[in-house]
């Protein structure tokens, strides 16, 4: 009897552990950007639905930002559990695409062309930014209408810097600088004026924006979207992006498919839920630019007015990137 009762407790053990094994291997594995898989970001509305609607399973991991989710995969290697990675930005595409798939979703027609950084489709965009200066309308001070223009003693002490160092946003300022400028003398010239006005070069993004809402001056680097956030959580327009005719620095960001996945189909079907049903909600969670052309958003996008003309960076070389930020480093060290 107790041979018996010993004999069913093995048996019901091991159907337990393959069971265990068989949810495992029907979970798709999704490494994301920290704000998407936040309390407040999209993850938590979103995720549910595709479960919902699919039947598919996803273990959703808050992987950091790009350059931490690459690292960590590459870290991995073949080994990692990541069946999707999503938030990979252009700049930093060419550390992932080692480890991607190729896709042609039938999504992409739905996708301007401007937008696509990757011929092979290993990522697909699925939102976009610009880089802008966000000012405090009420801070009595003329508005820039330029990059120069910032550089005029009046601005002196007004303005939020990022580091291109370690932040992805100074990274982009960096880049927008020199698509204006080129790395010559203007360039140089520039980012010794900005020195000087500068109120402090922020870490990060978080770091600078917050010391901007909280006034400790009235100009910040962010993103032509962030007056959406105020908007659509704080009623007011106080806060608005100068937008420049010279041009801005776009962001893109984008999600691809990893490779040797044994969850293919999964995968694809996931690819294409964040390139239709969930572009709106990550629109507005991100305060970014949607890239399928047939969402329509809120009235509060009407603040986030889209550049002219828009400078894609995403393919500058790294030995080039690390050349400028080593060129900035040398600059703003020069007189300290």
């Amino acid at each position: 009897m107790k041979k018996a009762l010993f004999l069913m407790l093995l048996v019901f053990a091991a159907s337990g552990l393959m069971a265990q094994a068989a949810n495992e291997e029907n979970t798709l594995t999704v490494y994301a950007y920290d704000s998407f898989a936040s309390d407040w970001g999209p993850a938590g509305t979103l995720i549910p639905k595709f479960e919902e609607e699919t039947g598919i399973k996803v273990n959703l991991v808050s992987a950091g930002d790009a350059v931490e989710m690459i690292s960590r995969v590459e870290l991995e290697g073949e080994d990692t559990r990541a069946d999707v990675i999503l938030g990979i930005t252009d700049d930093f595409a060419y550390r992932a695409y080692p480890y991607l798939e190729s896709y042609d979703s039938p999504i992409l027609s739905d996708i301007p062309e401007e937008l696509k950084f990757d011929p092979e489709n290993r990522l697909i965009p699925f939102d976009y930014g610009a880089f802008a200066f966000v000012w405090d309308s009420e801070c009595g001070l003329d508005k820039p209408e330029s990059l120069s223009d910032l550089t005029k003693a009046e601005y002196k002490d007004k303005v939020i810097l990022i580091d291109p160092r370690t932040s992805s946003v100074g990274l982009g300022l960096l880049l927008w600088t020199y698509n204006i400028y080129g790395d010559g003398e203007e360039f140089t010239s520039w980012w010794e004026a900005m020195n000087e006005n500068a109120l402090t070069i922020a870490d990060g993004w978080s770091s600078a924006y917050g010391l901007f809402t909280e006034g400790e001056a009235p100009i910040v680097l962010s993103y032509t979207t962030s007056p959406v956030y105020h908007v659509m959580n704080d009623n007011t327009t106080r806060y608005q992006a100068l937008i420049f005719d010279e041009g801005h620095e776009a962001t893109i960001e984008g999600i691809g498919i990893v490779k040797g996945t044994d969850m293919r189909e999964e995968a694809e079907k996931f690819v294409d839920f964040i390139l239709t049903e969930a572009q709106l909600d990550i629109a507005i969670a991100n305060s970014m630019y949607p890239v399928n052309s047939s969402i329509e958003l809120p009235q509060a996008f009407d603040y986030a007015p889209k550049p002219d003309k828009l400078y894609r960076s995403g393919a500058t070389s790294p030995e080039k990137t690390e050349e400028l930020q080593e060129a900035w480093l040398s600059i703003m060290t020069a007189n300290n």
